[in-house]
C-alpha cells in the first residue's frame, strides 16, 4: 500500500496529476507509489506526440487503449503518471514531456535531482 501523506518533490502535499482520464498506479489521480508498484509511476508528465512515440518505439504503447486494463490510451496534452526511469530515458534522448512538480512524488528525487526536475516544469 502506499503511504497515507504522500509530499511531492517541493516537499508539499502531493496533488492530484489527472482524473480524466484517471492516472496513477492506483488509478487514483495521484502519483503515489508503493512497494507492489515496480515501475515507480512518480512522474506527473502532460503527454506529447513526440514522447508517446518514443515511448511505444521502448515497448510501451501508451496511445492504443487497453480496456481490459481500464486504459483509455492517451494522446498529447493528457497528464499521465509516468515511471521515473521511463521519462529519465526519454530525458536523455531529448523526447521528455513537461512535468507538474506539484503532482510529481517525492521518490523521483531518489533518481534525479530537483534541478533537473525544474527544467521541465509546465507553466
Amino acid at each position: 500500500m502506499f503511504e497515507a501523506n504522500p509530499k511531492n518533490v517541493l516537499r508539499g502535499e502531493l496533488e492530484s496529476c489527472c482524473f480524466e482520464p484517471k492516472t496513477g498506479f492506483y488509478r487514483d489521480g495521484f502519483c503515489k507509489t508503493g512497494a507492489d508498484d515496480h515501475g515507480t509511476h512518480v512522474v506527473c508528465a502532460e503527454m506529447t506526440d513526440e514522447f508517446l512515440a518514443f515511448t511505444k518505439t521502448k515497448g510501451n504503447d501508451l496511445s492504443t487503449p487497453k480496456p481490459e486494463w481500464r486504459f483509455p490510451g492517451l494522446k498529447a496534452g493528457d497528464k499521465w503518471c509516468l515511471c521515473i526511469l521511463r521519462w529519465l530515458e526519454a530525458e536523455k534522448a531529448g523526447k521528455a514531456p513537461k512535468i507538474r512538480l506539484e503532482s510529481t512524488h517525492e521518490k523521483a528525487l531518489e533518481y534525479t535531482s530537483i534541478e533537473k526536475l525544474q527544467e521541465y516544469k509546465l507553466d
